[in-house]
């Protein structure tokens, strides 16, 4: 999956001083590489364990509706505030640049127990803790993480209990 790295760029100081944001967009735009990419994601154990994937806004979006069709598995979203309607839980959460809020809507997850979470690059953690905790909140399980990218130096995957499938650690 090397192959995957000449797809994605760098961004220096973006979006806050200090910050070098991966833009994995252009992994988009070689399907083939991106079929490789969800066909090798789908096929983890701990996803394969799981009732549901939940999928973090907005590029786990894209990876999360490839893996959800390939594997044949429901997709559930955890959105920012502000974008989902209905009975919410929420969870505020500390970014490397800053704090936001996701939520989820509580009926979607009523019918499954165990999750993978599902999102494109795994830095500080912060945002797919923040996804475990409100799942945990809820009486669910983790099964564990699927991530297109992890920034090994960030060191994300310490504030996560379940296995972690990065594709690519840089």
């Amino acid at each position: 999956m090397k192959e995957i790295l000449k797809h994605i760029t760098s961004y220096t100081d973006y979006p806050n001083k200090g910050i070098i944001f991966k833009d994995l967009l252009g992994i988009l735009r070689e399907p083939s590489i991106f079929k490789e990419l969800i066909n090798r994601m789908s096929l983890s154990q701990e996803l394969q364990g799981s009732d549901a994937i939940l999928a973090i806004e907005a590029r786990g979006f894209i990876f999360g509706s490839a893996i959800a069709f390939k594997s044949g598995k429901p997709m559930i979203v955890a959105r920012k505030p502000n974008k989902l309607p209905g009975e919410l839980v929420k969870k505020h959460y500390e970014l490397e640049y800053g704090v936001n809020t996701l939520a989820i809507q509580r009926n979607s997850i009523e019918n499954y127990k165990k999750f993978n979470i599902v999102d494109d690059v795994l830095a500080s953690g912060g945002t797919a803790k923040c996804v475990s905790d409100i799942l945990l909140s809820e009486g669910k399980v983790i099964t564990g993480y699927s991530m297109v990218i992890e920034i090994n130096s960030l060191k994300g995957r310490e504030k996560l209990s379940k296995p972690v499938n990065s594709q690519i650690i840089i």
